[in-house]
């Protein structure tokens, strides 16, 4: 959309930021009010008048969504607008972390489903077993199995008549993920982030054909925090900056 321009063409309204991108003039105001834009200068009635940085500051933060998420583009933002350009960058490789981290997980999990799916040979009885069987076929102690579940990593059941444990076919997968994700070095927390996409996709096979949109996912975040810093830099560049009211 087309903005409409002001008739003085280094001032700008709310209105006129707020139609380049969409977003209402309450909305820009906002985005002052919060920090994420720098202060604007006052006109004699007490109407904002942005500028030029204004704007560029405005493409950075809704660039830097895409990428980073609204908290933390938020912050970001208000960092650069308050001078502390370390902590903004400092912020910006934690998220580039995280990503690459969502990157090996999503490795990880695409040569654990490879395994698991490639390893049945023959049906698996459909019979729930308790936590003894299970932690003897994994190689690892009943308490293990206990702290993965209170991590969120294990759903077991309880037989009604007894209390104990039980573990359903779909529980023994997910400890078997689990185990390998662990022995690769995952957090417990990370893993149980695993298994809640495996739980939504209906299983490891439903799982192995969702893995081709969840990197490409990934790709879309990676390209969008490209796109973000290029945005940032420009405002960064911008030769005038408004002064910060007292």
């Amino acid at each position: 959309m087309t903005a409409t321009k002001s008739s003085n063409p280094g001032v700008r309204r709310p209105v006129d930021l707020a139609r380049r991108h969409g977003l209402s003039a309450q909305a820009v105001r906002n985005y002052e009010r919060d920090g994420v834009l720098p202060p604007a200068q006052r006109s004699p009635t007490g109407y904002r008048r942005f500028t030029e940085v204004h704007a560029k500051a405005l493409s950075a933060y809704l660039a830097l969504i895409a990428g980073h998420g609204y908290p933390a583009s938020g912050d970001i933002m208000r960092a650069v607008n308050r001078g502390d350009i370390d902590a903004a960058l400092r912020m910006i490789d934690h998220s580039h972390v995280l990503l690459q981290r969502d990157r090996a997980t999503l490795d990880a999990v695409e040569t654990t489903v490879a395994i698991l799916t490639g390893s049945q040979q023959q049906p698996q009885s459909r019979k729930a077993v308790p936590i003894s069987v299970l932690a003897h076929r994994l190689g690892v102690r009943p308490a293990t199995l206990r702290k993965w579940e209170r991590a969120g990593i294990l759903q077991p059941a309880r037989d009604p008549a007894t209390g104990y444990r039980v573990y359903s076919p779909d529980d023994v997968r997910d400890a078997e993920l689990a185990h390998l994700l662990r022995r690769g070095g995952y957090r417990l927390d990370h893993i149980a982030g695993v298994l809640r996409r495996v739980r939504q996709a209906g299983g490891t096979e439903p799982l192995a054909a969702s893995l081709r949109q969840w990197r490409e996912q990934l790709t879309a975040r990676g390209q969008a925090m490209l796109t973000g810093a290029a945005r940032l830099a420009e405002y960064l560049d911008a030769d005038t900056k408004p002064a910060v009211r007292r």
